[in-house]
């Protein structure tokens, strides 16, 4: 036998050894073939609420039950990804997830059993892995702003910001809390349909008004945008603390000024206050955006840009 075939069954008898060994080839966890949607338990859903958290997207509990805060966390996940923005992690959801991130059942399952409630971050090595720091978010970049422009852009008070902090509005504690939800489905369109406490009826239909008058030319998620902008000031110190302050503080929204705020909003964009007030900020914590075909503002322009979502250039 030539030397040749000899090295081909000697590499054939070492490969042979690896398998048998397993030394060679690790299993890998992959989600299982079933759409998983709200309301659904079990290990797929501490992969999917692993690999998000993996991501950035979801910073709650990794119990393995599927609830509000995992949903908006996919559907944070879908629309930065570009994919369908549906709450559902099918096939293509989980495969893209699959791609972008890492999941160690091993991992997650015994801090799971440790009783830790933050088990799977990325970005460093396993042993390291905790809770999280709380983000920075932007509402210390909002406060002590001067504007000494007289013309305000969308999204820009008017006044300095306020010296003493406000009282914070309630945790909403609706359906934008985690539950089991066991047994529920939930259609692919999904919208709020409870009002979450801490918000008033009136509250719901002002921003509806705000939405509509802002925003109604603009793609769904560029109300939802809106709205969640209103949020956002709603818990910045820099702002007031009523959500019909935040709205007619003078010079905040273009609707207010010219009398748009006075139209009767349509039912869309009530579901995208709705959608906002249940967790959903497509803006990633925006609190001041602008049309850059109109703004003429310099001040606006020099605000940390987020990213764009229709017209509006969303920013900190």
């Amino acid at each position: 036998m030539d030397k040749k075939w000899m090295k081909v069954i000697s590499l054939l008898f070492i490969c042979t050894l690896f398998l048998s060994s397993g030394t060679y080839i690790q299993e890998t966890n992959a989600f299982s073939d079933q759409v998983i949607q709200q309301g659904a338990v079990g290990d797929d859903v501490l992969e999917l609420q692993s690999r998000l958290q993996y991501l950035g997207f979801y910073n709650g509990r990794i119990d393995g039950v599927f609830g509000w805060r995992t949903y908006w966390a996919l559907r944070n996940f879908q629309y930065e990804f570009g994919l369908e923005i549906d709450g559902l992690a099918g096939s293509k959801t989980k495969a893209m997830l699959e791609k972008a991130s890492k999941y160690n059942e091993q991992h997650v399952k015994e801090n799971i059993n440790k009783g830790n409630k933050f088990t799977h971050y990325g970005g460093m090595d396993l042993d390291k892995q905790s809770a999280p720091n709380k983000k920075q978010t932007a509402q210390n970049q909002g406060k002590g702003q001067n504007n000494t422009q007289q013309q305000q852009p969308k999204g820009q008070p008017k006044e300095q910001p306020k010296e003493q902090p406000k009282e914070q509005p309630k945790e909403p504690t609706g359906p934008n809390t985690e539950n089991t939800n066991q047994g529920q489905t939930v259609p692919q369109k999904v919208t709020a349909t409870h009002v979450p406490n801490g918000f008033s009826q009136n509250d719901i239909n002002l921003m509806a008004n705000a939405v509509y008058g802002e925003a109604r030319g603009e793609p769904y998620i560029g109300q939802v945008a809106v709205a969640a902008v209103i949020l956002n000031r709603l818990e910045n110190s820099a702002f007031p603390n009523t959500i019909a302050g935040v709205i007619f503080e003078p010079g905040a929204f273009t609707a207010v000024a010219d009398g748009q705020i006075y139209l009767t909003p349509n039912d869309q964009a009530k579901k995208a206050v709705l959608d906002a007030i249940n967790g959903w900020d497509p803006t990633g914590e925006a609190i001041y955006y602008f049309n850059p075909d109109t703004a003429t503002n310099a001040w606006i322009w020099s605000r940390p840009q987020i990213k764009k979502i229709g017209k509006h250039i969303f920013c900190k």
